[in-house]
C-alpha cells in the first residue's frame, strides 16, 4: 500500500459534521480561555507526495492565530515531530514509500531549522516516531510495511543507522504500525498496529527490541495511538476502524497491558464514515481528547483512572481532521484538517476543560499534524 493510498484508502471526502453536545454543562465551552501568550515558535507537517503540501512549515502565533507559514526547503512528506533531549534537535518523518525516512534538524535557533542529515527507516510510510526517555534513540513506526526501526542518535544529534528492526504479521490483514513510544518506565516500547490489531510490548535495552507481549483486540478494531494517563497505569488506545477507546491497565513492573473496557467516540446512533485520528490528554489527567474524521469532530473525555465518558464533540471547522495539539498554554486547541487543508483552532475552557466554537483558521494544503516549538 502505498503513502498516497494510505491517506485516501478510508474513502471520499466527509462533509463538515454538525455540532453534538452530550450533557448541559457544554454550554460555557466557548468562554475564552485566558492564559494565552503570543508568539513561539510552531512547525507544521503537510503531505507533498501527490498532494498539495509543503512538507514542513515553519509559523508563530499573534495571540491564538497562527501567521503566514515558511516553508522549510527539501523537507518532504513531513508527517510527526518530536524534539531531542538537547532541546536543539528536531526529528521527522518523511513518509515516502516504499523508501521512507527519518531527517534530523538543528533549532538552536527555533524559526530557522537547518538539516543535520536523514537516514533510512528501513521500510515505507515511516507515519509516526518518538524519541526514546533516554534521548539515545530515535523510535519509528513504517505503517505500510507493518515494521518498527530503531535509530541511535549521534554527537551533535545526527542519526546513525538502525541498530534493530522488528516486523509485525497481522493475521486477518497486512500489518500497518501506526505508533511507537516508549512507557512511562522508558524500559518498555509499545508499538500500536492497526492491521495486527495489536498492541506489541517490546522490552528494550541497548537498541534492541525483545517481544515481551502482544495484547490482540477484536477483529476489525483498528487501533491507531495510545495515550498514557497521569499515574502511568492506564494507556487509553483508540481505535481507527471503529470509533472507540479501549482502556487498558498497564503493569510497568510485569510490562502487560490489559484490556479493561471500550468507550465510544462519538455518541449513540453515529451512522457514516467514522474514522478517529488522535488521542491526547491535558496535563492534569482530568481529560483526554480525540479527532474523529467523517462527523469531523473534536471528541472530548472526562478521566477517571480506568473510567473514560465521553462528554462533548464539537465541530473541527475542517475536513478530515487528522491530528489535534493542545498549546503549551492548553488555551487553544489546534487541529490539521488534512482534506480541507486547514489549520483550525478552538479555545478550551479552562475550568471544564471543554473546546469552544472554531476561533480561526490557516490554510495548508494536505496538513497532518501541529508541533509547538516554543
Amino acid at each position: 500500500m502505498t503513502g498516497l493510498t494510505r491517506r485516501t484508502f478510508l474513502g471520499a471526502a466527509a462533509g463538515a459534521g454538525a455540532a453534538t453536545v452530550l450533557g448541559s454543562q457544554v454550554a460555557s465551552a466557548a468562554t475564552t480561555p485566558k492564559g494565552c501568550f503570543a508568539g513561539g515558535t510552531v512547525y507544521i507537517g503537510s503531505y507533498t507526495s501527490g498532494a498539495t503540501g509543503h512538507g514542513l512549515d515553519v509559523t508563530s502565533r499573534s495571540g491564538a492565530a497562527l501567521n503566514p507559514v515558511r516553508t522549510v526547503p527539501g523537507i518532504t512528506d513531513t508527517s510527526w515531530f518530536d524534539r531531542g533531549a538537547d532541546g536543539k534537535t528536531l526529528y521527522v518523518t518523511n513518509e515516502g514509500d516504499p523508501n521512507g525516512y527519518v531527517s534530523a534538524l538543528n533549532i538552536a535557533d527555533p524559526a530557522n531549522p537547518k538539516l543535520l542529515n536523514k537516514v533510512s527507516s528501513k521500510g515505507g510510510a515511516p507515519t509516526h516516531l518518538s524519541v526514546h526517555s533516554s534521548g539515545k534513540y530515535v523510535l519509528a513506526a513504517n505503517y505500510s510495511s507493518g515494521s518498527v526501526v530503531v535509530l541511535p542518535i549521534l554527537a551533535g544529534g545526527k542519526l546513525g543507522a538502525a541498530t534493530d528492526l522488528v516486523t509485525h504479521h497481522g493475521a486477518e490483514r497486512d500489518a500497518h504500525a501506526h505508533q511507537v513510544v516508549n512507557d512511562p518506565t522508558g524500559r518498555w516500547v509499545l508499538a500500536v498496529d492497526l492491521g495486527a490489531d495489536s498492541v506489541y510490548v517490546y522490552g528494550f535495552a541497548a537498541g534492541k527490541l525483545s517481544l515481551h507481549q502482544q495484547l490482540k483486540l477484536p477483529s476489525g478494531a483498528g487501533p491507531r495511538h495510545l495515550a498514557f494517563d497521569r499515574t502511568g497505569k492506564f494507556a487509553y488506545i483508540l481505535g481507527e476502524l471503529r470509533a472507540e477507546v479501549t482502556v487498558a491497565s498497564w503493569d510497568a513492573a510485569a510490562g502487560k497491558l490489559t484490556a479493561l473496557s471500550v468507550v465510544p467516540a462519538v455518541p449513540a446512533g453515529s451512522t457514516g464514515e467514522l474514522y478517529p485520528g488522535e488521542i491526547i490528554l491535558s496535563r492534569d489527567g482530568k481529560f483526554a481528547y480525540a479527532t474523529v474524521r467523517g462527523p469531523n469532530t473534536l471528541a472530548t473525555f472526562s478521566v477517571s483512572a480506568a473510567s473514560l465518558k465521553l462528554v462533548s464533540t464539537v465541530p473541527t471547522g475542517g475536513n478530515w481532521p487528522r491530528h489535534v495539539a493542545l498549546d503549551p498554554t492548553e488555551g487553544w486547541f489546534y487541529v490539521s484538517n488534512q482534506r480541507s487543508g486547514t489549520v483550525t483552532w478552538l479555545p478550551r475552557d479552562p475550568a471544564t476543560g471543554l473546546p469552544g466554537a472554531v476561533a480561526g483558521s490557516l490554510a495548508v494544503g494536505s496538513v497532518n499534524s501541529v508541533y509547538f516549538a516554543s
